[in-house]
């Protein structure tokens, strides 16, 4: 085998699928990143669990196949000079020149390795930018908690041209409506990816190019409520990547039926000033205290405190409506809620460890991806929608103005068995995202 390839896309290429490399193998095999050279270079990897493909031009002078260190490699392109690379396997290495460096690379046995998996039928595509919006929506709800499998994934919830996408760590619940093509227009089935595969998948995903969802789907129910479970892999391809994962075997939660279908209160708060509000009051918050939202006269006064250290309180310009002027809730998951709502925190990110609404345990919301958005345009210019019946009760975060897509053509709730959705209950359409979050006791003020 030898081949050159230029220096940015090779780096960028196996930077890609290093990222899909389990970071403990079974066995020492399945660290090893697959270079394939023929027509082009490909280079792959798979662990029995997620498999990652990516293919760019090189200059072949012979053919052929190496399997290597793949973390390894990773480093190694990334710290080389901008100049073409030249790979040429020799007997048990191979060697890696560009400009005055070379590496020599120990082969590992690639009669051990096992076969990429093939990619299964073609279910549907969608625009990239919008899959990777929506992505960044939910993932952000999905837990860690391994005990609980079928809540560290993302559902995705198809009833024909409507993919629900839905996630939850039991203590928040992202819901995101998109319009997609599918390749059966009656197609009803449920997926339960997980989170790991998406936030990967996430990140080959650009607005104006298609990404192709492929599974194999569950045999033809139409006219059931009922969505099949799709088993087995589901495989993401877009821009010459393809990203193929193991479903999570198991039911997710009947979502739909967690929304209560009328509100007592509701507010609406500029997005913007908001989101900066909480982030500042939340700096003085320890991992056991909530940010509390008292609603005024045109103001609701946003307070955070750690007992004996500090104490911030900030007002942002409000309508309020309602008996209860007073919520308290964690700061990570309001920052995620009031973020995703406003316009989504950009790249979908894989969330950090999940904290206890309970114990109004939070991480630091400055140092979460999804709380240190930059906001463009349209966020500096939406409303965020706050809507509760009581402070112990879970309460609402959308987009006001946010209204229309019902997610079917039928109006039922696309993953709760055909029940009919909140918002179709309630006589409005609902908005394509909503944000369902547990509130926390809020303690007496200092």
């Amino acid at each position: 085998m030898k081949f050159q390839v230029e220096h940015d896309a090779l780096a960028d290429a196996v930077a890609w699928v290093a990222r899909a490399l389990p970071s403990r193998p079974v066995v020492p095999v399945l660290s090893g990143l697959r270079l394939d050279a023929a027509e082009g270079l490909t280079l792959s990897c798979f662990d029995y669990e997620l498999s990652a493909t990516t293919r760019l031009p090189a200059d072949i002078a012979e053919p052929g196949s190496a399997l290597v260190p793949g973390r390894l490699l990773a480093e190694i392109t990334r710290s080389l000079p901008g100049q073409p690379a030249e790979f040429r396997s020799d007997g048990d290495e191979v060697t890696l020149s560009c400009g005055s460096a070379e590496f020599a690379l120990v082969s590992l046995p690639t009669a051990e390795y096992p076969e990429l998996p093939p990619a299964p039928p073609l279910a549907g595509t969608v625009d990239g930018g919008d899959l990777a919006a929506a992505l960044a929506q939910v993932l952000p709800a999905t837990s860690r908690d391994d005990t609980l499998p079928m809540l560290t994934g993302v559902c995705l919830d198809i009833r024909g041209d409507v993919v629900t996408l839905a996630a939850t760590d039991r203590y928040r619940l992202a819901v995101r409506d998109l319009h997609w093509t599918p390749a059966d227009p009656g197609i009803r089935a449920i997926a339960l990816v997980p989170g790991r595969t998406m936030a990967d998948a996430a990140r080959v995903m650009v607005p104006g190019v298609p990404v192709s969802v492929s599974f194999v789907a569950p045999e033809d129910v139409r006219g059931s409520g009922a969505p099949r479970p799709v088993e087995g892999m589901i495989s993401f391809d877009s821009g010459g990547r393809r990203l193929t994962g193991r479903l999570i075997a198991g039911e997710f939660i009947r979502y739909e039926s967690r929304f209560p279908a009328e509100y007592g209160c509701r507010a609406e708060m500029p997005a913007a000033s908001l989101i900066e509000a909480v982030r500042r009051v939340s700096l003085v918050a320890d991992r056991a205290s909530p940010v509390r939202l008292t609603f005024g006269s045109g103001t609701v006064a946003i307070e955070a405190q750690t007992e004996g250290r500090a104490r911030a309180i900030e007002r942002v310009t409000a309508s309020f409506h309602g008996d209860e002027p007073a919520i308290a809730f964690n700061p990570h998951y309001l920052l995620d809620g009031i973020t995703a709502a406003a316009g989504g925190p950009g790249p979908a990110r894989h969330p950090a460890s999940s904290a206890s609404a309970d114990d109004g345990a939070a991480e630091d919301p400055a140092a979460d991806g999804a709380s240190d958005a930059a906001h463009d345009g349209s966020a500096r210019s939406a409303t965020i929608r706050l809507e509760f019946t009581s402070p112990a009760r879970p309460a609402l975060i959308t987009l006001a103005g946010d209204e229309g897509d019902d997610g079917g053509s039928d109006g039922s709730a696309a993953g709760d068995g055909g029940e009919a959705a909140d918002d179709a209950v309630a006589g409005r359409p609902r908005p394509a995202f909503r944000y369902l979050v547990v509130p926390l006791r809020s303690p007496a003020r200092a």
